[in-house]
C-alpha cells in the first residue's frame, strides 16, 4: 500500500470513529420524559419507574419519570397530547385514559391524539371487606345486597373510574341495589375498610395484597377471566357470571400521535425488553403485577375495545363526572 493510501485509510477509520463516538453521545444525550398522570406509589407509577430504570441501563437514554397527577388524570395527559411527536415525551396512560373521554370535555381523544406503544402490565382489581366482615363468599354479599336494598355500602374510585365503572357491571348483572361510596384512591379505600367504615370496596392487587397476606381483608373475587396464582383459593369473576370480564387496572406507555414510525418501533422494542427482563419480571411478580406485552396496533385495537366497553356502561348507569 503506498503511503498516500495509508493516510487515506487512516483518515476513513478516524473519521468512521469519530462519528461513532458522536452517535454514542448523542445516544447518551438523549432524554426521554415519560409522565405519570397518578400520585407516586400507584400501580402506574410503580411500573413507569421499573420500565424506565431498565430503558435508562441498557439502552444508552436516560428516562426520567414525572408525576403529573390532576383532575383524573386528565392534567398529564394533555401534556403528553400537546408535546411535539418526537418519541421523547410519553404517558403512562391511567385506567381512566379510556373513561374520561364519555364523561368530560377534553381537549384530547385517546384513540387519535396518541401512538400506542405498548400494554405493559395489569394490577387486577379484587372484590375485598374486612376480615371482620360476616361475608365469607361473593355469593352471601350478593343475597345480603338484595335482601337489604341499597344498605351495602360499596367503596371503589370514583366516580367514573374503572372500579366504579366495574360496580355498575357487577350491579347491573347481579340486580343486586348497591350504594356505591366513591374515594379518591385505593389508600382511603383501604383505611376504610381496615377502620371497618365501610363494608366492601374494590382495590388493586397491588396496594392490597400485604393486607391480605397477613388477614386484615378477606378476597371474595378477583376481577379476572382466571383464579391467580397468588390466590388460587379464589374464584375469578368469571367463575362467579361475568364471562370475559378483565377488571384490572390497565398499565400502557403511548406517545403523541405523529411520532415517527422508526421511533416508535426503537420505543416498542425497549419497552418489550424492559417487562421481559428477569429483574423486572421477579418484581412483578413480588408486587402481584401480571405482564402483557401486548404492543402497536395490538394495543391499539384493545383500547378501542375498552374505550367501546367503557361507553356503553356509561350510558347505561347514567354515570357522571364529578
Amino acid at each position: 500500500m503506498s503511503k498516500l493510501s495509508r493516510q487515506i485509510a487512516g483518515l476513513f477509520v478516524a473519521a468512521c470513529c469519530a462519528a461513532s463516538s458522536m452517535s454514542s453521545a448523542l445516544a447518551q444525550s438523549r432524554t426521554i420524559k415519560l409522565i405519570i398522570p397518578l400520585s407516586a406509589g400507584g400501580p402506574n407509577d410503580t411500573v413507569g419507574r421499573l420500565a424506565a430504570e431498565h430503558i435508562t441501563r441498557n439502552q444508552g437514554v436516560t428516562m426520567i419519570v414525572e408525576n403529573r397527577p390532576g383532575a383524573g388524570s386528565v392534567i398529564g395527559t394533555e401534556v403528553v397530547a400537546r408535546s411535539a411527536p418526537d418519541g421523547n415525551t410519553l404517558l403512562m396512560a391511567a385506567g381512566s385514559f379510556l373513561v374520561n373521554p364519555h364523561i368530560k370535555k377534553l381537549s384530547y381523544d385517546p384513540l387519535t391524539s396518541f401512538e400506542p406503544i405498548c400494554y405493559l402490565a395489569r394490577s387486577p382489581h379484587l372484590i375485598v371487606t374486612p376480615a371482620s366482615s360476616p361475608y365469607k363468599t361473593f355469593q352471601e354479599l350478593i343475597a345480603a345486597a338484595k335482601q337489604r336494598p341499597g344498605e351495602l355500602m360499596f367503596a371503589a374510585n370514583g366516580p367514573g373510574t374503572s372500579q366504579h365503572i366495574e360496580l355498575e357491571m357487577m350491579k347491573a348483572a347481579t340486580g343486586a341495589n348497591i350504594t356505591f361510596v366513591p374515594f379518591t384512591g385505593d389508600s382511603p379505600t383501604l383505611n376504610a375498610l381496615l377502620g371497618d367504615q365501610i363494608s366492601v370496596g374494590i382495590v388493586d392487587l397491588l396496594t392490597a395484597y400485604e393486607y391480605v397476606k397477613i388477614g386484615k381483608l378477606r378476597v371474595l373475587a378477583v376481577g379476572t377471566p382466571e383464579r391467580l396464582n397468588k390466590l388460587p383459593d379464589v374464584p375469578s369473576v368469571a367463575e362467579l357470571g361475568f364471562p370475559g370480564a378483565d377488571w384490572a387496572g390497565t398499565l400502557g406507555v403511548v406517545a403523541p400521535a405523529g411520532t415517527p414510525k422508526d421511533k416508535v418501533e426503537q420505543l416498542i422494542g425497549w419497552f418489550k425488553a424492559a417487562i421481559n427482563a428477569p429483574d423486572v419480571l421477579a418484581r412483578f411478580d413480588q408486587l402481584g403485577l401480571y405482564p402483557m406485552g401486548l404492543c402497536g396496533a395490538d394495543y391499539g385495537n384493545y383500547m378501542r375495545t375498552k374505550f367501546d366497553e367503557n361507553g356503553r356502561v356509561i350510558r347505561a348507569s347514567s354515570i357522571k363526572a364529578e
